[in-house]
């Protein structure tokens, strides 16, 4: 049976394994800028309810992370907002934090170690290496466990469970229709992107954190319904959550030549402070690692660092959004802003490396934000706030390596435009910073631990942009039809050099089938002199062609579906042979793309 083939027909020699239907021929002028097709209707058809499900799920974490926080500090069943002390902590709720992470080991050791963690890693590592596919039971222990964590005092965000469950959703709702791997990527990721626009209300950052950390692709089959999912829930989420910006911001905000030169300081600091936070966590999850007990026991060591943590400073306990007003604010003593980072960030790194469950994102901010404040004696006059906000976006664009999230998430989080070149220099440069001093970020380190490697550089593949005529080799050495099966065990067997394979073309020179050495030892061990010509063997069986206006990447996934070597190139009007393209021509493209890519030349320099 002929291969899959997005463009020719093909069809295989004796000796190729076992291939299914390909697709009907077309012609060169059906290529173009994209390869969607009419699926991505019903994937952005899929969208539409996997926004709406993700904004329920937002809603629902929100209300357990408050019922917890109400049963664990103020014994009240109560899904009521309220803080978690209005006061100075006492030392019986060190225990608290104690208990609400041993319950998470309990849950993660006997219902899914994939509760583990902050959630963004476990979405990649689904989508990278898990056909993009979650268990339902996923979806259901990890916004429970990270209600538990944060709720009993917890310093994490809610939008790394979110944007797992959310993508849990999409995967769930997937794999209930029979749909590719990438399509069921997609709906993954539309979940994780509804459900960031539901915690926060910034659809345009969350389809960017899709863009630029989790679809590890750049197609309208993907942005498509995941730019759908994250609109559903905007326009949903203001009918079950607080409508606008969450931390509004109406301070003015200069960009001077002296204010942008800050942001670039800023953006550096916060790229080192980056490095540092990432050192942190994987430094105490290594600590955690020697210790001589079942990981399920670690977390409750995280809650004891978060108890006595809370002691120190309680405004360093759960999300913190109060926080990040304060700083956005301008409200807080240098004293208090440098206590609420020194434990915070401690308290974090302890407790995220013990592995309990929680998000990274509204921690950065934090962490962001009170950088910049501590460092506002030294910069520009500005307005209350301004550094805290620059701070905020370029820890968050350093860290997880997505200086256009972090750019616009800012933006939509204060609802102040004006924010936009501030934070966007301050974001890349930190970005900058984190790419060339660190090999890995705080989210793809865990995943490179569990032996799989991230590379989050896209590119066009060089075989997109390379067509088949480019890279054939011409003139070929042909088989006649005429010569007969002897005559061709006769040529594979002696001693001079041959090649793999031959077409095979009649008086006209048109292909007829192909010939490897393979088929000529299948011939030769039927122990009988064969005199049927090879247009006789051939009669019937399948070829592999294909056309010189195709792409190579075309002809490239062709040779690897049918398992042969070298692929005859035809006119597609008379079927005679035009060239061959083989392994070595597409290892030659490469070779020559690599050059490209080290070799250094200054074209407009003078003679010496």
């Amino acid at each position: 049976m002929p291969l899959p083939s997005a463009s020719a027909p093909t069809t295989r020699t004796p000796s190729a394994p076992s291939p299914i239907q390909p697709s009907v021929a077309r012609p060169s002028h059906r290529l173009g800028d994209f390869t969607t097709d009419r699926r991505v209707v019903l994937l952005m058809a899929l969208a539409v309810p996997v926004g709406l499900a993700s904004v329920v799920a937002a809603w629902a974490l929100l209300r357990l992370i408050a019922l917890c926080t109400n049963l664990a500090y103020h014994g009240q069943f109560s899904f009521a907002d309220m803080p978690i002390t209005t006061g100075t902590l006492g030392w019986g709720s060190v225990a608290i934090p104690v208990v609400g992470c041993l319950i998470i080991g309990l849950m993660a050791r006997y219902g899914s170690e994939k509760i583990r963690g902050h959630g963004i890693p476990e979405a990649m590592e689904a989508i990278l290496i898990g056909k993009s596919r979650i268990q339902p039971k996923v979806a259901v222990l990890k916004p429970v466990s990270s209600a538990v964590s944060i709720g009993t005092g917890g310093p994490f965000g809610a939008e790394g469970p979110i944007i797992m469950t959310g993508g849990a959703i999409g995967s769930l709702l997937a794999q209930t229709i029979q749909l590719n791997d990438g399509e069921r990527k997609t709906l993954l990721v539309a979940g994780a992107a509804a459900g960031m626009t539901a915690i926060f209300a910034t659809p345009l950052a969350a389809v960017l954190l899709a863009v630029e950390l989790l679809l590890f692709e750049w197609k309208p089959r993907s942005f498509l319904p995941v730019a759908v999912a994250a609109l559903v829930a905007a326009a949903a989420r203001a009918f079950v959550l607080d409508a606008g910006p969450i931390f509004a911001y109406a301070g003015e905000l200069a960009f001077t030549p002296a204010h942008l030169l800050a942001c670039v300081g800023v953006g550096v600091l916060a790229g080192l402070g980056s490095g540092v936070l990432t050192s942190l966590v994987y430094a105490a999850e290594d600590l955690f690692e020697k210790l001589p007990l079942h990981w399920m026991w670690w977390p409750a060591f995280g809650g004891l660092a978060i108890g006595i943590g809370g002691l120190i400073d309680p405004a360093a306990l759960g999300v913190g959004y109060d926080n990040i007003r304060h700083l956005l604010a301008g409200d807080l003593a240098l004293q208090a802003v440098l206590v609420l980072l020194l434990v915070k960030v401690a308290i974090w790194s302890i407790a995220l490396g013990s592995g309990t469950s929680g998000g990274v994102l509204a921690p950065l901010l934090i962490f962001g934000g009170a950088l910049g404040a501590l460092v506002t004696p030294w910069l520009p006059q500005a307005d209350p706030g301004f550094w805290a906000l620059v701070g905020m976006a370029a820890m968050m664009g350093g860290t997880m390596r997505a200086p256009l999230t972090a750019t616009l998430f800012a933006v939509e989080l204060t609802g102040n435009v004006e924010a936009l070149l501030p934070v966007l220099a301050a974001s890349v440069f930190a970005y900058g910073v984190t790419v060339l001093l660190l090999k890995r970020s705080i989210l793809t380190e865990k995943i490179a631990r569990r032996g799989h490697h991230v590379s989050r550089e896209y590119h066009v593949d060089p075989f997109e942009l390379l067509r088949a005529n480019a890279l054939m080799t011409h003139p070929v050495e042909t088989f006649a039809a005429s010569m007969t099966v002897a005559q061709a065990i006769a040529h594979f067997t002696t001693l001079r050099h041959v090649h793999t394979s031959y077409p095979v073309v009649d008086g006209e020179g048109v292909v007829l089938g192909t010939v490897t050495r393979a088929d000529s030892l299948t011939w030769a061990l039927a122990a009988q002199e064969d005199t049927r010509t090879l247009a006789q063997a051939l009669a019937g069986t399948e070829q592999v062609l294909g056309y010189p206006d195709e792409l190579a990447s075309r002809i490239a996934d062709r040779m690897a579906l049918s398992g042969v070597g070298r692929v005859p190139i035809v006119d597609r009007s008379t079927g005679c042979l035009l060239g061959i393209v083989g392994r070595r021509d597409l290892f030659r493209a490469r070779a020559r793309r690599l050059r490209d890519e080290s070799e250094r030349t200054a074209y407009f320099r003078r003679a010496s």
